[in-house]
Formats: structure tokens, sequence, C-alpha cells
């Protein structure tokens, strides 16, 4: 995690990270100002804290309440040394509590992150740089030695050293979040951009050099798609700029009566996305800049079938395709081959949960062939883990595998599935992605299986499967009355031949493929679109749920404080006729990122529809709606506080028998005088929108989304150069 300190007035200093901010300055004895804790008190207080963290995970886990549970630490300071301290936490639990869980809820506290890296012996380097947006934080991970492994065309160091190279030539400086290695041959790797952290992508790997690499071809597969930035605005600058996505995009106006412009799609595509001839130009109108007038803003694939171009809307690629079939590489043949095992993983794996087909076993003999990925099942079964090994291939059709574990702890299952046309690399992927992220206790919230086809069958469930696959599968799934036999398939080659291999098999099932090409950052990347086939979402979507319904709302939103009357009353009624769930957060609505620790971070549209009743002094309907939200909300304590004397305030407002001056004495001492002079505030007028800072279409104030449109500047930036 990249920390950045600014300098304040006389020793106080500002720590920022991600989306918080810590000031420290230093007692006034060492003329300081006594403001806040000092940075060596953050420190102790660190350890503490991470220790009752983990005590609190132990309690909520088992059910145990922590009213009672109270963590203390000390640290004794040694006479002749004052860097030689022993820090000694003690716990004080219940008399209540048994001995077996009194003993985990110690080696519970000994797990302590903070502790372990303290006895590990950090090591700290300070060194001068020219340009901290510059300096590496990947240093530590580079190496000269020579490993090559199955699928890629290079050595894995001289993949990480390229793949860095390209992003610091960018300007993106990633670190590395975290690392995790619970079993054998299974790494896995959490990797962000340091000044945009929304920025991140996951690797897995059987080794710290594999998982490395993944999260660095994933990174530059996303930033080469633009990934990381749908559904979100882009700002005005870019909007109007040459090209908002890419330099060869092009614009359609729509025709008559909103009709769809000619030019976009091909009738194959047209058929599958406008059967019923309902789709409408304004249906397609991009996001990210959300110029109506503009047009249509679509990008050229290549059809495999004759090599005609075909333009995509960029608003359906991102409504329904989502990252499904992106990859980078070190050849282009190299990228495509993981584009089409990430689709083929992701339609085989749909057809089977959804169809409740049941896999054959792979058989021991087969596995102990790779007895490196045999020792990481092993270790799991031996930690109470058991787990299945299955051919999803459906007969040798496709080249996929799965591994699906089983929790006896919770009755909950996990199925991870993986593709390559090496049937030793797609088994490897489906344990390594199993084990992506997670810890031995992450295991415990995986789902248990239903015997309800409807849960199963329902979209949602795939959408789950596809983000971390955390999705319902059926008990079927577990009968020994299997639908195929066991194939040990084999779809290798060159990585030519592979791509040769499954393009055949998308032709043999008549897909139409379609392919764009990225070299933008001197790296391979390509997208690859299978209609009717790899898309995630289902094509009414772009009907019914499309995303860039951000635009009848995003810009009265962010204007809210400088809107008259009546176009509040006009954005109220939008939100009334849209039927949107009550509980959609403003921040996905309207595609802007927002802090999360603040007001606006935490605002849905139920709490909005609030504010907008009390700015129209429509106080029935803001006390029906905080009625909603006192009785179903999730939001902070002092917001609640906020809406408990908002609803008293507005009881003896709607009461003509009763004068708020009778009750404002106590109910101050209360709510404290800022929340009533907020809630009253609110009732007069004199108080409007409580809580939302001031911004407007030009973001101003929107640190972290401004980070993000910096982030994609960027990208957008070496575009230009490249063309």
């Amino acid at each position: 995690m990249e920390i950045t300190v600014n300098f304040l007035d006389n020793l106080r200093l500002e720590a920022k990270f991600d989306d918080f901010s810590v000031i420290t300055d230093q007692p006034i004895r060492y003329k300081g100002d006594g403001t806040a804790p000092s940075p060596f008190d953050y420190f102790l207080a660190s350890s503490a804290l991470c220790a009752a963290y983990f005590v609190k995970l132990y309690c909520v886990s088992r059910d145990i309440p922590t009213d009672d549970i109270r963590v203390s630490q000390n640290n004794i300071i040694d006479p002749e040394n004052r860097y030689d301290q022993t820090f000694q936490i003690q716990v004080e639990l219940p008399d209540g509590i048994s001995e077996r869980d009194r003993e985990g809820i110690l080696r519970s506290a000994d797990r302590c992150t903070v502790k372990k890296v303290i006895q590990q012996g950090p090591t700290f380097k300070i060194d001068p740089v020219k340009n901290l947006d510059d300096a590496s934080l990947l240093q530590s991970y580079e190496s000269d030695g020579n490993t090559t492994i199955l699928g890629k065309d290079l050595p894995l160091e001289q993949t990480i050293a390229n793949m860095t190279a390209i992003l610091s030539d960018i300007g993106i400086k990633i670190e590395a979040a975290s690392w995790r290695n619970i079993v054998p041959n299974v790494w896995s790797l959490h990797i962000r951009e340091a000044a945009s952290p929304m920025c991140y992508t996951n690797g897995k790997g059987a080794s710290k050099e594999s998982a490395l690499c993944s999260a660095l071809g994933e990174y530059i597969e996303r930033i080469s798609c633009n990934f990381f930035y749908n559904d979100y605005y882009f700002g005005e600058e870019i909007a109007h700029s040459d090209f908002v996505h890419y330099p060869n995009e092009k614009w359609f106006k729509a025709g008559p009566d909103d009709a769809l412009p000619e030019g976009l799609l091909d009738e194959h595509c047209l058929n599958l996305y406008n059967p019923e001839d309902d789709l409408r130009a304004s249906h397609l109108i991009d996001t990210n800049s959300g110029l109506v007038e503009r047009g249509i803003c679509a990008l050229p694939f290549t059809r495999s079938s004759d090599q005609k171009t075909v333009y995509f809307p960029s608003n359906l690629i991102e409504n329904l395709f989502v990252s499904n079939g992106m990859s980078a590489g070190n050849t282009l043949y190299e990228a495509q081959v993981q584009c089409l095992s990430e689709i083929f993983e992701r339609a085989v794996k749909r057809e089977i949960i959804e169809e409740e087909i049941v896999l054959p076993d792979v058989p021991k003999k087969v596995l102990e062939k790779y007895p490196h990925i045999l020792v990481g099942i092993q270790e799991l079964e031996d930690k109470g883990f058991p787990i299945l090994v299955k051919d999803a291939s459906l007969g040798g059709q496709f080249p996929v595998m799965c591994v699906t574990l089983m929790n006896p702890k919770t009755g909950g299952v996990f199925a991870s599935f993986g593709a390559h046309p090496s049937f030793e690399v797609a088994l490897e992927r489906s344990l390594t992605e199993l084990m992506q992220g997670r810890s031995f206790e992450g295991l415990n919230d995986v789902p248990i299986p239903t015997f309800s086809s409807h849960a199963v069958k329902e979209p949602g469930n795939f959408v789950e499967h596809f983000i971390d696959s955390t999705g319902v599968i059926s008990w079927k799934f577990f009968s020994s009355k299997q639908d195929y036999e066991f194939c040990e398939w084999d779809f290798s080659g060159t990585t030519a031949e592979e791509n040769d291999c499954l393009m055949n098999i998308l032709k043999d099932l008549g897909k139409e493929v379609y392919i764009a090409t990225y070299d933008d950052f001197g790296a391979t990347a390509c997208r690859i679109l299978v209609p009717g086939y790899s898309e995630v979402y289902p094509a009414e979507d772009l009907i019914w749920d499309n995303t860039n319904k951000a635009l009848i709302f995003r810009e009265d939103i962010l204007n809210i404080h400088s809107l008259s009357d009546s176009k509040l009353e006009d954005l109220l009624e939008r939100l009334e006729e849209s039927e949107l769930d009550p509980y959609t957060i403003i921040s996905g609505l309207i595609g802007i990122e927002f802090d999360e620790n603040t007001v606006w971070g935490k605002l849905d549209i139920r709490e909005l529809k609030i504010l907008i009743y009390l700015a129209l002094k429509e106080f029935e309907e803001a006390k029906d709606g905080i009625g909603d939200f006192l009785n179903f909300n999730e939001n902070t304590v002092e917001r609640v506080l906020f809406y408990r004397a908002m609803d008293a305030v507005l009881d003896i407002t709607l009461d003509d028998d009763l004068s708020i001056d009778d009750f404002l004495p106590n109910l101050t001492r209360m709510y404290g005088a800022e929340v009533m002079d907020a809630a009253v505030g609110s009732v007069t007028g004199d108080v409007k929108f409580y809580g939302l800072t001031k911004t407007s279409m030009k973001l101003e104030g929107l640190d972290k989304h401004l980070r993000l449109i910096e982030s994609y500047k960027k990208l957008h930036k070496a575009r230009q150069l490249s063309h």
C-alpha cells in the first residue's frame, strides 16, 4: 500500500492512503501542538487494534457476544534500550465462555498481522527519487531467472520485466497489495494502481512469479480494453476530445424516430440483440461520455469468418460482455488462446450448472501424473476440505476442468473451473482459481448446494459464478450417476495451433467470432466477442437494465444543491417512474466514484428522495421515507442519529398543537447541537441536503473519482501518442 505524506503546519503531518487520511502531531513538550496522536502512538495502537480484530472475527463466527470482552495493550520499555520493548496484550474474558473458546480467542489474538510482521523483522529501504510518481513498487519481485511454463511464449521473468516496463512508461505505478500462499504450489496476488486503487487485478499461479505474471497480464488486458473505467463518467474534457475510447472508434447518429443507424453491427448480431425491433439508438449511447448529441460510440471488430469490420457499440460491450473474452499475452496467439479459454470456461461452466450436469471424476492414476498439483489438493484434504476433481470437457468436446471444494463445517460448496488446451494447465488453473485471494476462514462463506432447479438457473446465479465463483450449484452435481465418461483430452500444441483448434470448436458450434486487437501501449492484447455464447448478461438488459440510465439522473444529482424546486420535482418524478430498487446506491446509478466514507458514498435512492422531500417541504412524504430508512438501514451511526432527530422534528412540525421550541432544549441534549441545527434547518429551509457536499458536472471535491479520471487520462494520452 502506498502512503503519501503531506507536511502541514508546525509538526503536523497528513498520511493519505486509499480513501483515508490520518493526521499526526507531536506533544507540546516536543514542540508540537498536541492536536493528534504521534506516529509512534498510531504504531502502538495498530497492534492492539489488530489483535482485537482477530478476537472479534473469532467471536462473530461463533456467535459469541463481545460486550464483556476487553483487550488491553501495554508496551514495557527496557530501561537500558528504549528500542527493546515488550508488547503485553491482555484479553479479559467473562466466566461464561468455555475453555475451548477461551483458548481459541487467545490463539486468534496471537494471529495479529502487525505482530507477525514485527516478529519477522521488516526491511526498511530509504531511497531518494526524482519523481515519486515514477518510482517502482515492484523492484523486490524482479528476477534474472529463466522460468518457462506451459502456455507462455516467453519465460516468466522476461514477461514480468516487459509488462512492468510497459506500465511504467504509461505512468502507472503498480503496488502489490497482498500475497497468499496457504496451499503448496498455489499462489495468488492482488495488485493495484497506487494512485487509483479502484484499478486492480488478481493473479494466480503455481509460483509467485506465475501469480505476478498473471496479475500483470490481467492488468494490461484491462487497461487495453478500458475495463477499469466501464460505466464511469470520464468528465467533460475527455467527453469532448477527438476520441473517447480509442482513436479508431466511430460515432453513429440516430436514425429517424430514434431508430438504430445504418452500419452498426451486422445482420447476425442484430438478429440476436434486436429480434423484436424494440432496441433504440438512445439505448446505446455510451455512459462514459454521456453525449447524446454526439451519437453512439462504436468500436471496430474483425469478423473471423470473412475478415470484415463490424462496429459494436461500446455500450453494448460493457453491458453484456463485461470482462469476458479479454486477454494480454507475449504474442497475439498466446493472448487469443487465453481469451478463448476463458470464454469456453465460462460457457461450459454455465451449461454444467444450469443443466445440472453430473461430471465424471478424474481417476487417481491420472492425477498422479501431476504431483505438484496433487500436493495442493492433498493439503486441502488434510485441512478437512474434501476435494472433487472433475473432467468438465463434456466428453472431450471442450478444454475445461473443475475442482470442487466441500466444507463439512458449514455444508458449503465451491466449484472452481479452469480452461486451457493443455489438460495439465486447465487442472492447475482450476485449483489456483479455487484459492485465489482466499483464506481458510473465507471458505466458511461458500453457499450450500440446492435441489432447486430454479435457483441454479436464475440469471443472477451465473453472474455470481462469473464474479467470484460463489454462486449456488445443484446437489445433483454430486451424484455418482455421471452424464459423461471421463476423457483424458488434449488440445495442446503451439499457441498458433491451439488458437486454430479453439476457433474450430466455435465454428463447429455455429458461432461467429469477432476480434479486436490492441497494441497502443507496446503490449499485445485482444478482446473476443462470441455473440450468443460469451455474454454475461442477457440481451434484454440493453433495454431494461442499461447502465446508461445514468444519463437520466447524473447531471441533476451532481447539481442538486443548485436545482430549482421545479427541477427537484422533475428529478423526483423521474426517480419514481424509473421503478429502480430504492436501495440502489447513487454512486453506481450515475457512474461517479464517491469516497465510501462520506454521505455521498453511502447515499441510495431512498435517502436521496427523503432529502428532496425535505427540500420541497413535503414533510409527510419525508417522514414516510425516514420510517423506512430507520427500519431498514445499514448506514453510519451519525447518519441514523440525524434521521432519528429528523423524525422527531417532523412529528412536532406536523402536529399543529406542538411547538419545536418546547422540545428543542431536551432534543439538543439527546442529539447534540449540530444534529438539531441540521434537523430544524431542514424544516425551515436554512439547510438543504444535509451531509451532501456541493459538487457539479465539474466534479469538484470528488477526489476519488478524479483519481480514476487521471488514471484513464494516462491511457488516453498514450493512445494519442501512438497514433
